[in-house]
C-alpha cells in the first residue's frame, strides 16, 4: 500500500502500519534520526517524503514528474538567504544554503516517488482541499501560499484558485492512468478529510469556503466510487461529519479531529478490511492523544490578515 494526501491521511498511515499492514517507505529517515526529529523533517509520514498533498492537481503534477519526467518550474524558493523546495517546503524546516542542493534533493526523491508509483498495489488517498495557489506563467501548483513558510508573495506572479468538480475529478482520472502505466493492476482507495479549512482566500467566510470545498471533494469521491470498479471509498469524512456523531469527534477548536474520532473512523476501517489487524481491533485500546500530525495550510491562520 502507499499512502498520499491530507493531515488526515497521516492518522491512515500510521495506523495501517501499527496493525500491520505493508505500507511502502521509499524514502526511509536515515537509522540514527529520532522520531521526532524524522517526523520534523518529513519522514515516515506518508509512502514518500513529499509531505501533505491537499488537492488533486498536486498529486498529478507529482505524477507526471515521476513518471512522465515533466519537471515543474519556479520550485525554488528563498527565505533569509536559505533556499526551499516550493512543492515541499516544510520538509527541510530550515532549508538549504544553495537552490542547487534543493534540486539534488528533488531529483533523488522522484526516483524514490516513481518507485514507490511503480510498487504500490493499492494507492491510499485522502482528498484535502479544493483551494489552491498557482504560478501564473507556468502553472505549477504548490501545497501552500507562497510567503507562509518560504518565498514572497507577489499577485503578479501567483494567483489563487479555487478548483471545480470537473477539474478534481479529471485531474483523478488522469493521475489514475498514468499511474496504471507503471502498475497496471493498481486500486486505488480514496477518503475525504474531515478537517475544516484553516484559512480561505477566496473572499467568502471560512464556513462557506469549507462546505463548498467539502461538497465537492466528496462528490468527486463518491462518483469516482459509482463509475470505476478499481476505486474504493472508505467514508472518514461522513463519520466524523455527520448528524449522529453530534460534533463530538471535533476537538475545542471544532476544526482538528480528536483521537477518539480517529479511533471511530479506524475501527470501521479494519471491521471492513478485516485481516490481521482485526483482532486488535477488537480489544480496548485506544489511540493516544499525542498523536500529532503535520499541516502547513494551519500556517495560513497567520496571514489570513
Amino acid at each position: 500500500m502507499a499512502t498520499a494526501g491530507s493531515c488526515f491521511a497521516q492518522h491512515i498511515a500510521k495506523h495501517l502500519r501499527k496493525n500491520h499492514y505493508h505500507v511502502l517507505d521509499c524514502e526511509p529517515a536515515p537509522k540514527s534520526m529520532t522520531i521526532e526529529s524524522a517526523q520534523r523533517f518529513g519522514f515516515g509520514l506518508y509512502s514518500a517524503r513529499f509531505g501533505n498533498i491537499y488537492y488533486v492537481r498536486q498529486l498529478l503534477q507529482l505524477a507526471r514528474e515521476a513518471i512522465m519526467g515533466q519537471k515543474p518550474e519556479h520550485i525554488i524558493w528563498e527565505k533569509e538567504g536559505r533556499f526551499y523546495d516550493a512543492l515541499r517546503p516544510s520538509i527541510e524546516p530550515v532549508g538549504f544554503d544553495a537552490p542547487e542542493k534543493v534540486e539534488l534533493h528533488r531529483a533523488q526523491h522522484v526516483r524514490r516517488v516513481r518507485n514507490m508509483f511503480a510498487e504500490a498495489d493499492v494507492f491510499v488517498y485522502t482528498f484535502g482541499l479544493t483551494e489552491g495557489w498557482v504560478h501564473r506563467a507556468s502553472g505549477t501548483v504548490y501545497p501552500t501560499a507562497p510567503g507562509t513558510i518560504a518565498g514572497e508573495f507577489d499577485a503578479n506572479e501567483y494567483v489563487f484558485k479555487n478548483f471545480t468538480f470537473n477539474e478534481v475529478y479529471n485531474d483523478f482520472l488522469e493521475f489514475r492512468e498514468l499511474l496504471r502505466t507503471i502498475s497496471p493492476d493498481v486500486r486505488f482507495l480514496i477518503t475525504v478529510s474531515p478537517v475544516a479549512l484553516a484559512a480561505t482566500a477566496s473572499g467568502d467566510h471560512i464556513l462557506k469556503s469549507t462546505i463548498y470545498s467539502k461538497s465537492v471533494l466528496r462528490a468527486v469521491a463518491g462518483e469516482l466510487y459509482d463509475k470505476y470498479d478499481d476505486i474504493d471509498y472508505f467514508p472518514s469524512y461522513d463519520l466524523i461529519t455527520g448528524n449522529p456523531t453530534k460534533g463530538r469527534f471535533f476537538d475545542e477548536s471544532l476544526r482538528d479531529v480528536t483521537p477518539a474520532g480517529v479511533e471511530c473512523v479506524m475501527r470501521y476501517f479494519f471491521s471492513q478490511h478485516s485481516g490481521r489487524a482485526n483482532d486488535q481491533y477488537g480489544s480496548s485500546e485506544k489511540f493516544s492523544s499525542e498523536e500529532n500530525v503535520l499541516c502547513e495550510d494551519a500556517l495560513l491562520e497567520a496571514f489570513g490578515e
